[in-house]
């Protein structure tokens, strides 16, 4: 699944009685985000929906550095944009200041000298922030620059970039690029109906593939090529198209995010809309981030963060552009499922069984038809093929009345909410006679059905005109796309139908454990052991029983306190790992021992000069499931939350789960569920299973923490956190955090 959020902090978890003094969870009743709204931390709850009508479709453009001279670049664009405006209704005015017609248009010398309104200025200029502030006092609305050489180039380039910006913020104007493209003011096809896809794209050229579903009679409405993106980016056109009625999915080709919260509060409009967004997003790889980067100058993110963010608000990422295109033109244009069970039907029982393994292995449930099911199949199909579920006809039926019924009975089973049925190669006329068979069922049924061409040529008939000129119809060439886009399907479906967005219940003030929290920050460094603790202990994280001494005496006297056997520990603001120095010692059983491991504690931080604040003598806690749960700040995303298995096994296995505040119970449960050692805490070869609420109110409490030291925390790690068996708990043996 997808994943859902809701609730925030803690939500159901049973209330318990630690030794740190645990505050009482904390519930936030949530209201829906308005302009304006801020969480905790100061940022923004509401996504702005910018008013991007005039933009798409302008009464009037102006083309600054208009051109009718053949040869020229600027020609080629300016007549490209009069053939636009012609379809669009838009007149076009242009800008130059030496000539007084451009392809027989009076042109007007200067944008101050428009004698009209203009919605929209194409910059045909190789600087455009000169033109700014004229724009600015024309109150022109909207401006397109297509010039290069900002922060793709480099530091200058960034800085160039960052005046056009704030030249832009000054004016009240919304600028598109630069370095964009003339991909908004293509030709879209006006014949097509249905659910439309728009497209957003940082590279003009990625969304290529994606226009030209149009010839495949797939309606596209909008295309928004987003370049560096200095003021419009890409989640303000996600925001707009999730608000189009027209719109059924939106594609987007993302190379870097200008803002991470951006783009969550866009994706969380488009949730709360029902709307799905599929994207390829590039930066998997260190040499793709570089090259992202390179090419538009954004930031493209830790690819882990970036792919939790994207699962936490329901945008389906896909790796390659063919992707891109089926699993949006799906999205946009099946109905809602009425059933999540799959069941593929084919001629050959080889094709059905190669399917199924692909089909089951990426997590699509294929149930086995019900008996009665299976007799009214074997009316038409041989009693020694199998029909359970993959349905194998074995060709002959196919090719007459008995595929059209054998098709109906599958599809009137109530399990059933998609059928797919892959034809590896054409064989007519049976293919014929079966591509007509789903059109038609399609056509008679608010369920999905989908059908595979396997044929290389893509020239067949039945490929061409029958499966293609269905609307209902899905049409994919492989395998893989094809059960790739119906997860999307069925997952997007149980993401929106369940979907509360979490930004509803983003706690607006403090805690009360954020003042105590506050009070033992030190800005800009590293806190002990035993201060990072007391920060736990604030946020009601359970800690062992342990006193911080400073003698041998001392320490005795705590550990009849803290009861044997003890754990002592050096403490100190420059301690990360203790256990390499030997500043660890571990089931202390009596005072001898307790006075011997003082003296050497100590003896080795003053060889290795490192200073310290104390000794910890701690309470031995009872095995459990180590874990780790930590706060890091994402360049792009701000806090992040990470849990995963701890110990040594963080640094081994780096088994770990991560999200971006804010997020409920459900998903911080969803995490837990996405760790490869999962079952470790369900208990294993006769370990008992572990108190996986407290460690899920652990989760919570952190990211509460994450977000409400947003500005005061850099870092946290809680390695290990101990899960004692169910009921007893969690406890936090060991701390470090880090100020901002």
């Amino acid at each position: 699944m997808l994943g859902s959020t809701h609730g925030t902090f803690t939500t159901g978890l049973r209330a318990r009685v630690v030794a740190c003094g645990e505050a009482p969870p904390v519930v936030v009743h949530g209201v829906t985000a308005a302009p304006g709204d801020q969480d905790v931390s100061g940022r923004p709850l509401y996504a702005p929906v910018p008013d991007l009508d005039r933009f798409f479709r302008p009464e009037s453009v102006a083309v600054v550095g208009a051109s009718d001279t053949e040869g020229r670049p600027n020609t080629g664009i300016t007549r490209q944009l009069l053939a636009w405006a012609e379809r669009v209704g838009a007149r076009i005015v242009p800008v130059h200041p030496t000539r007084t017609s451009v392809f027989g248009i009076d042109c007007v010398p200067s944008v101050g000298a428009l004698t009209e309104p203009v919605d929209l200025a194409v910059l045909l200029v190789a600087d455009p922030l000169p033109v700014i502030e004229e724009l600015a006092a024309a109150k022109v609305r909207f401006a397109v620059a297509f010039a290069s050489g900002f922060a793709e180039t480099g530091e200058a380039g960034a800085a160039a970039q960052e005046r056009l910006a704030s030249a832009v913020r000054q004016s009240g104007l919304r600028l598109l690029g630069p370095n964009t493209n003339l991909n908004a003011f293509e030709r879209f096809r006006e014949d097509l109906e249905g659910p439309a896809v728009a497209l957003i794209t940082q590279s003009g050229h990625q969304g290529r593939p994606v226009f030209t579903l149009q010839e495949l009679g797939v309606r596209l409405s909008h295309w928004a090529p987003t370049g560096n993106e200095a003021d419009l980016e890409t989640s303000d056109f996600i925001s707009y198209f999730a608000g189009r009625p027209e719109v059924g999915a939106i594609a987007c080709y993302v190379e870097g995010l200008k803002d991470g919260r951006s783009f969550l509060l866009a994706a969380d409009r488009a949730a709360r809309q029902g709307v799905p967004v599929v994207a390829v997003k590039v930066g998997r790889t260190e040499t793709g981030a570089r090259t992202a980067a390179s090419h538009t100058g954004k930031l493209t993110g830790a690819d882990q963060v970036v792919d939790a963010a994207m699962r936490q608000y329901g945008v389906i990422r896909v790796d390659g552009l063919d992707q891109l295109q089926d699993t949006a033109t799906l999205l946009a244009r099946a109905r809602r499922p009425v059933a999540d069970g799959v069941v593929v039907y084919s001629i050959s029982g080889g094709t059905g069984a190669h399917f199924a393994d692909l089909a089951t292995a990426a997590g699509l449930e294929l149930p086995t038809l019900p008996q009665a099911k299976q007799d009214e199949l074997h009316q038409w199909i041989p009693e020694y093929l199998s029909v359970a579920n993959p349905v194998d006809n074995g060709g002959h039926p196919v090719g007459d009345w008995r595929g059209r019924k054998i098709i109906d009975a599958i599809l009137a089973d109530p399990s059933v909410g998609v059928l797919i049925c892959p034809i590896t190669g054409p064989f007519p006329p049976m293919s014929d006679r079966l591509a007509q068979d789903l059109a038609d069922a399609a056509e008679a049924t608010d369920k999905l059905v989908c059908v595979v061409w396997g044929s290389p040529v893509g020239t067949e008939e039945a490929y061409r005109t029958t499966l293609l000129g269905s609307s209902r119809l899905a049409t994919f060439r492989t395998f893989s796309n094809c059960i790739g886009a119906v997860k999307a399907y069925l997952d997007h479906h149980r993401f929106t139908s369940g979907y509360r967005s979490p930004f509803d219940e983003a706690p607006r003030t403090p805690s009360p454990s954020f003042r105590k929290a506050q009070a033992l920050m030190r800005p800009g460094r590293r806190l002990s052991e035993h201060a990072a603790k007391q920060l736990l202990r604030a946020y009601g994280i359970r800690v062992p029983r342990e006193q911080l001494v400073t003698s041998a005496a001392a320490a005795v006297r705590a550990a009849g306190l803290v009861g044997y056997p003890v754990v002592m520990k050096a403490s100190g603001a420059q301690l990360a790992h203790k256990t390499e120095l030997g500043l660890v010692k571990v089931g202390l059983t009596s005072a001898s021992q307790v006075r011997d491991a003082y003296r050497e504690l100590t003896d080795i931080s003053r060889f290795e000069s490192i200073d310290l604040d104390g000794i910890l003598v701690c309470q031995m806690v009872g095995r459990g499931v180590e874990m780790v749960v930590g706060v890091t700040r994402d360049e792009l995303f701000g806090p992040t939350v990470t849990v995963g298995l701890g110990g040594i096994l963080v640094e081994v296995l780096g088994d770990t789960a991560v999200r971006v505040p804010p997020f409920g119970e459900q998903e911080a449960r969803s995490m837990l569920a996405e760790l490869r050692g999962r079952a470790l805490l369900d208990g294993v070869r006769g370990a008992p299973p572990a108190d996986v609420d407290a460690l899920v109110e652990v989760v919570l409490r952190v990211q509460r923490m994450a977000l409400e030291l947003d500005g005061e925390l850099a870092e946290l790690d809680i390695n290990p956190l101990m899960v004692l068996p169910r009921g007893q708990g969690a406890v936090a043996l060991d701390a470090l955090a880090v100020c901002r």
